[in-house]
């Protein structure tokens, strides 16, 4: 029997993911001497830079802008691939009570957001931007996780919440938020970004974790079940599903582009996230290669 390479990996629990929790539970890592040691992350982006600054993770799946801002204060962690090249469609959410009726009445509001240096911290800077708010006077209430967020709205300590809209979407039904506006990401939402410690010592393991991944996303992405599967799976509405899944694009060969990763951190520039651009091969460290079919 073969030694296996073991790798801890996280995400976020949303239906970004499925392809990566039928990897594993169809055993296609193990069949290659892989285990796949999987953690959920309800802190998000935020979390996931922690953890890898911490080394409680080797592999984390997360936003674009996230480990970018976070490679640029000091994460030894590279970006490997692009995961989902869709942009993310972030809701801007309030209370269902609050008295906030349009996105020009949050200004000089209060942000819930998970932690600093999260997606939820970074685009509303973005959202601030792209109404030309004052960037000095955004005022933040961390709230670790949706679960955070939720509370934090219905005991007022924040104003508004900016959340991936069909993750949050049964919380607009059943009138706990309303949705006021959409901050789209102008560019890849996810990426895949591995420590450099283990990608010095576990590359090949880690291209053969990529190719696994990029076919399960191929296989979700075509299979007519898929709506019904995340639906269920994440207890969302199949309607719902159907329109995230018509949106939502996989990268399947996982190319990192370099004026991809110069636009986002032109835009971190702008709105004062980082102070100067790196040099791409100090974020990034692709597998700049067609993805070999990768059968259990």
């Amino acid at each position: 029997m073969p030694k296996h390479t073991q790798f801890k990996v996280g995400g976020v629990p949303e239906h970004f993911n499925l392809p990566w929790k039928k990897a594993i539970e169809e055993n296609r890592f193990a069949s290659h001497a892989i285990d796949i040691d999987w953690k959920d992350y309800g802190g998000g982006t935020g979390a996931m830079t922690k953890a890898l600054r911490e080394g409680e993770l080797d592999i984390a799946i997360l936003l674009t802008e996230g480990i970018i801002a976070d490679i640029h204060r000091g994460n030894r962690s590279k970006i490997v691939q692009f995961y989902v090249k869709s942009p993310l469609r972030w809701g801007v959410h309030v209370n269902a009570n609050s008295p906030f009726k349009t996105l020009e009445d949050l200004e000089n509001t209060r942000a819930a957001i998970s932690r600093y240096g999260s997606g939820s911290h970074l685009m509303a800077y973005v959202n601030a931007d792209n109404h030309n708010w004052d960037l000095d006077q955004q005022k933040f209430e961390v709230v670790k996780s949706l679960h955070g967020g939720r509370e934090s709205l219905a005991d007022r300590k924040s104003d508004y919440f900016l959340w991936e809209k069909f993750t949050t979407k049964p919380f607009v039904d059943n009138g706990e938020f309303r949705i006021i506006g959409e901050c789209p990401s102008p560019w890849p939402s996810f990426v895949v970004a591995v420590r450099e410690d283990v990608l010095i010592s576990h590359s090949e393991d880690v291209e053969k974790v990529l190719n696994i991944v990029n076919e399960a996303c191929k296989e979700v992405k075509a299979s007519q079940s898929s709506i019904d599967e995340i639906a269920k799976r994440y207890e969302l509405k199949k309607e719902d599903v159907a329109i995230w899944f018509e949106e939502t694009a996989w990268a399947y060969n996982g190319k990192v582009e370099t004026e991809i990763i110069n636009q986002v951190q032109e835009r971190l520039l702008s709105i004062e996230i980082i102070d100067e651009k790196m040099n791409f091969n100090a974020l990034c460290s692709p597998f700049d290669r067609e993805p070999k079919a990768t059968k259990s």
